[in-house]
C-alpha cells in the first residue's frame, strides 16, 4: 500500500517517469559547407601543412596530388603514374607518396618524383590507401585489395631510412591512423571490421601490441574510413555511405556527435586552420547509384565545419617533436 502510495504521488508530481533516452544516431548534430568545388573520383588523405598552412590530399582513382590554400583558395594538382594512396610532408619542398609500387618522394616545386621504398610491386592486386606519421616522424601506410573483399592488405611502418617492416597482415581495406596525445596508444581502422582497434604504442621503437576493440561503428552508421584526432584524444572519422563525419570516444567506445554532409561517400578529415580548429573533410563520387547522385551532386568536393574543439599538428616523415603528436 505504501509503494502503491509514493509510485502515485511520484506520478503526480511527474518525478518517477523515465529519462527520455537519445537517440545516438541524431545527436548533436551539424553541417558542414562546401569549401572547395571539386568532382574528385576518391578525395582521400587530407593532412594538414603547418608549416606552409596547406592541406594535402590525393584522389587516389584520378592519380592527382593536391595542394590546396584555403586562404586564396588555390588547388595545385600533381598528375601521378599511378594510383595515390596517400601523401604525408617530408619537409619544405618534399613529401613521400605510397603509389602502386612503392613510397615515393616528390618535390613540390619541381613536381619531380623517386622511388624511396620499393613495396609490393609483387602484388599487382593491391594497392596503397591510407597512411600517417607517428610522433617519431615514421610512415604508416597499408594497402588493400583492388577488389575490396580479399584479406590481402597490410599494414606496414617505413622508418626514415627507408626500411619497410610489415606490422600487421590479413588486411582488407586499411584505413585511418592516429595516435593519442601521451605517445602510448595508436588507433586503427580495417574498414570491414566496422571497428576501431587500440594498440599500445612504443615510442622509441615504433613497436604495437595487445590489441583490442575501441569502438564497435553501428551498422546503421555506414563504414569507418579514415580518421583525425582531436586535443582531448577523441577520433573523427569519416563514415563511407553514412554522409557524415563521426566523433567517438575511444575510452568508451561511445557515438558523441556527427557533422553531415553533402556527400553520401565521406572518406577523411582533418584539423587545419591557424588554430587548427577547422576541420576539413574529402569526399568520393564514385560508388553511387543515379539517385544517390541526383541526391548530392557536389559529391567529390572539399567540406569543412569548425567543430568547437581543435586538432594538433601532425608529424612529418622524419621529423620527431616540433609540438607534432598525433
Amino acid at each position: 500500500m505504501r509503494n502503491h502510495l509514493f509510485f502515485l504521488l511520484c506520478l503526480s508530481l511527474g518525478g518517477c517517469k523515465p529519462k527520455a533516452q537519445k537517440d545516438p544516431m541524431s545527436m548533436n548534430t551539424q553541417q558542414a559547407v562546401l569549401e572547395y568545388q571539386i568532382a574528385a573520383q576518391l578525395g582521400e588523405g587530407p593532412f594538414w601543412n603547418h608549416q606552409t598552412r596547406e592541406l594535402y590530399w590525393v584522389d587516389i582513382e584520378g592519380k592527382l596530388l593536391h595542394i590546396y590554400d584555403p586562404v586564396a583558395r588555390t588547388d595545385r594538382t600533381f598528375p601521378m603514374p599511378s594510383r595515390i594512396g596517400t601523401v604525408v610532408p617530408a619537409g619544405a619542398e618534399e613529401a613521400l607518396v605510397a603509389l602502386k609500387d612503392g613510397i615515393y618522394k616528390i618535390n613540390t616545386r619541381t613536381a619531380m618524383i623517386s622511388l624511396f621504398c620499393p613495396l609490393e610491386a609483387d602484388l599487382p592486386d593491391n594497392r596503397f590507401n591510407d597512411g600517417k606519421c607517428d610522433p617519431a616522424g615514421r610512415l604508416w601506410v597499408g594497402s588493400m585489395d583492388l577488389g575490396t573483399t580479399r584479406p590481402t592488405g597490410a599494414l606496414y611502418r617505413i622508418d626514415p631510412d627507408g626500411k619497410a617492416t610489415k606490422m600487421l597482415d590479413s588486411i582488407t581495406i586499411s584505413n585511418g591512423i592516429a595516435w593519442t596525445s601521451d605517445q602510448k596508444t595508436m588507433y586503427y581502422i580495417d574498414t570491414p571490421t566496422r571497428q576501431i582497434r587500440a594498440y599500445d604504442y612504443d615510442h622509441a621503437s615504433g613497436d604495437i601490441s595487445n590489441e583490442r576493440v575501441a569502438v564497435e561503428v553501428p551498422r546503421a552508421l555506414g563504414h569507418p574510413d579514415g580518421m583525425a584526432i582531436d586535443e582531448e584524444d577523441k577520433l573523427w572519422v569519416g563514415i563511407w555511405g553514412g554522409h557524415c563525419v563521426a566523433r567517438f570516444d575511444p575510452g568508451t567506445g561511445q557515438l558523441l556527435s556527427k557533422i553531415e554532409v553533402p556527400a553520401l561517400n565521406v572518406t577523411s578529415c582533418a584539423f587545419g586552420g591557424a588554430n587548427l580548429d577547422t576541420l576539413y573533410i574529402t569526399t568520393a563520387s564514385t560508388d553511387m547509384t543515379e539517385e544517390e547522385q541526383l541526391a548530392y551532386p557536389i559529391a567529390g568536393a572539399l567540406f569543412k565545419a569548425v567543430p568547437g574543439v581543435r586538432g594538433v599538428k601532425s608529424a612529418f616523415f622524419g621529423a620527431p617533436g616540433d609540438g607534432q603528436g598525433r
